[in-house]
């Protein structure tokens, strides 16, 4: 055996996500957007910030958090992941670790009580961290978060807790980057096209147009996996769990999903629980 490469399930060889913070009502249609088109996704939301009911915003404000009643009306479905923004959305690598580690564990367990699951993505506030605080975050259970960094290329993230995007969806390489994309051949490593932005850009910008015309693009397509944040992250997670014999002739799934790897020219799905002569 020449090569071992890992595959999405069905063997699928591209996957997409985005992540969209804050919250805020335009999350809503840009659901029904996603929805129409296939495509899953993950919105970071902080579980002390949510409006108060019967908020009423005034007139021109872009920028409009809902309640919780509309943030569990609007994110139901298994489609949807939520995931932390901190408690008050501050700029976590500013605080004493204290009251870091009080950000990520309030946000965690009030997310988790409205939403009755278990929560363990984020999205940093601001975009901005430290070494201190990722330590945090490990120590909080926080599996991955997502920083600001546009890195236009469709790796598989190597560290979790820095995580970058492919783009913004105001990127001016955002055609090139889906056409190449939809249209490029994978090699060796699968593809991950990471979105993520605000919703409440579209309606500053006035440009809806923009993620309508991109995901009726992407989406709905048979050659890729569309998953949350934490999906494609327990996925690949799951895949560095495999073991092998000596000569890669005996491969072992220990854990509780299955995994597509493409062996030389032969595509396995290596079963849960199970052990498989390859």
């Amino acid at each position: 055996m020449q090569n071992m490469r890992l595959r999405f399930p069905g063997g699928k060889e591209k996957a997409f996500t985005m992540s969209y913070d804050d919250g805020v009502e335009q999350d809503i249609r840009l659901i029904e957007i996603m929805r129409k088109n296939g495509v899953k996704g993950t919105f970071n939301i902080g579980a002390g910030l949510f409006a108060k009911e019967g908020t009423v915003y005034p007139k021109g404000q872009v920028h409009r958090r809902m309640t919780l009643n509309e943030c569990l009306k609007a994110y139901k479905g298994d489609d949807i992941e939520v995931a932390v923004h901190g408690y008050t959305h501050p700029f976590l690598e500013s605080l004493p670790s204290p009251a870091a580690v009080l950000q990520i564990i309030e946000d965690r367990k009030g997310l988790e009580d409205a939403f009755h699951t278990i929560i363990r993505g984020m999205a940093y506030p601001y975009g901005t961290y430290s070494d201190a605080v990722v330590d945090i975050l490990r120590l909080c259970g926080v599996a991955y978060s997502r920083t600001v960094e546009s890195r236009r290329n469709f790796n598989i993230p190597k560290d979790w807790l820095r995580m970058g995007a492919t783009c913004h969806h105001n990127d001016p390489n955002l055609a090139e980057l889906s056409n190449e994309f939809i249209n490029g051949k994978v090699q060796r490593d699968p593809w991950l096209f990471y979105l993520w932005g605000h919703s409440y850009e579209f309606e500053a910008n006035d440009n809806w147009r923009v993620i309508e015309e991109f995901l009726a693009k992407i989406g709905n397509r048979d050659d890729i996996w569309y998953a949350t944040n934490i999906e494609i992250h327990d996925y690949v997670k799951a895949s560095e769990q495999l073991i092998f014999s000596s000569d890669a002739s005996i491969a072992c799934n220990p854990t509780s999903t299955d995994v597509w790897m493409q062996a030389d020219d032969k595509l396995v799905c290596l079963p849960a629980g199970k052990t498989i002569r390859l």
